[in-house]
């Protein structure tokens, strides 16, 4: 969320990377750029610092010029349920160790405006299609609605090593894994300034719900943190054996 999640990101990836012993790293970066989108120097400056896939979501072309940048970056996938013709990748495949992991974001239908397909086809279509390709899938499920995330981690239970949810930028108590082998959270929350409303300063959002008058929202910059969850997948298998929230402070 905007430049103090961003940075920090930039500076603990390689090192939480390195205690956790995590293989490989997803993120979400749709509000990197000022809280509103990404730019591709951004981009490129968290996949440099060590994360290994940029998923996206519904502020996926809030960024002027990003639709001609997003087709060059072979690490960043925007959503999958978008109409066909916007340009950038349904999915990303990546690999570590000889174990490929195949990852895709899908779009809600409730409460949010940007036009997409059935969240719950596009996820049987890849899964399909993709299916001799990788090892395991991990699904993202950008969506407002905490039903319609939860209803798609049980749609895919035991199909997806991890259906997490984004958008809503809060973490969720829910994160377990499924009977069937899938690891399931409602939200993985924001990295970025927790002393705030969703990441933007206190203030000038509490005074629109009080007046209703527009306001500017600046990203807000304090009690940093990065927020996700650590997954363990049977390569055997292609599912979730154990799944773990992650929660670090800045100093």
């Amino acid at each position: 969320m905007g430049r103090p999640g961003r940075t920090f990101v930039a500076e603990r990836v390689a090192s939480l990377k390195a205690e956790l012993g995590a293989d490989l790293v997803v993120a979400n970066a749709e509000n990197a750029a000022g809280g509103a989108g990404i730019t591709k120097k951004i981009a490129v400056a968290l996949i440099t610092a060590g994360v290994d896939a940029i998923t996206l979501g519904d502020h996926v072309w809030d960024q002027k010029n990003f639709e001609n940048e997003i087709d060059g970056l072979e690490q960043v996938c925007r959503p999958a349920n978008l109409p066909e013709q916007n340009p950038g990748r349904t999915h990303l495949i990546i690999e570590n160790d000889g174990f490929r992991l195949a990852i895709l974001t899908v779009l809600g239908r409730n409460y949010l405006t940007l036009k997409s397909s059935c969240p719950f086809k596009m996820a049987d279509t890849l899964l399909a299609e993709l299916k001799d390709q990788c090892d395991a899938f991990f699904v993202e499920a950008h969506m407002e609605a905490t039903s319609e995330k939860i209803a798609l981690g049980w749609y895919l239970d035991g199909r997806a090593a991890a259906v997490v949810g984004t958008h809503t930028h809060a973490p969720t108590a829910d994160g377990r894994v499924l009977p069937q082998g899938t690891a399931f959270l409602s939200d993985a929350g924001m990295c970025g300034p927790y002393h705030s409303v969703l990441g933007r300063d206190v203030g000038p959002v509490v005074a629109s719900f009080l007046d209703g008058m527009k306001r500017r929202f600046p990203v807000a910059e304090d009690d940093i943190r990065i927020c996700g969850c650590l997954i363990n997948i049977d390569a055997a298998t292609g599912l979730a054996t154990s799944f773990e929230r992650i929660e670090v402070v800045k100093d």
